[in-house]
């Protein structure tokens, strides 16, 4: 069951400024080496709560704040480890059928 659509993806920080434009900039890397069609935007845990993303990915103390927005949320330690993310987003993204 591939998506049929860009898969819109969330990188949150507490802030929405420095960190989560790197972790964009790394989630983008990860999903294109993944050959993964999708919309990364980064923001804050606040304007997140608005939002109904596929995917979110952030720190874990700010992930376990909006998990129920997501139906895919990956918890990070580092925000420049792009192998450490595609690994974690090939095996949910494939859990979910959106990977083949």
């Amino acid at each position: 069951m591939a998506l049929d659509r860009q898969l819109e993806v969330l990188a949150v920080c507490g802030l929405g400024m420095g960190t989560s434009l790197i972790l964009r900039m790394t989630a983008e890397d990860a999903l294109r080496a993944l050959g993964v069609e999708a919309r990364v935007e980064n923001t804050d845990v606040s304007a997140a709560r608005g939002m109904s993303p596929d995917v979110i990915i952030g720190q874990g103390m700010h992930t376990s704040e909006i998990a129920e927005l997501a139906p895919v949320v990956i918890t990070i330690s580092d925000f420049l480890d792009k192998e450490g993310l595609e690994a974690q987003l090939r095996e949910r993204l494939t859990e979910k059928g959106w990977l083949a």
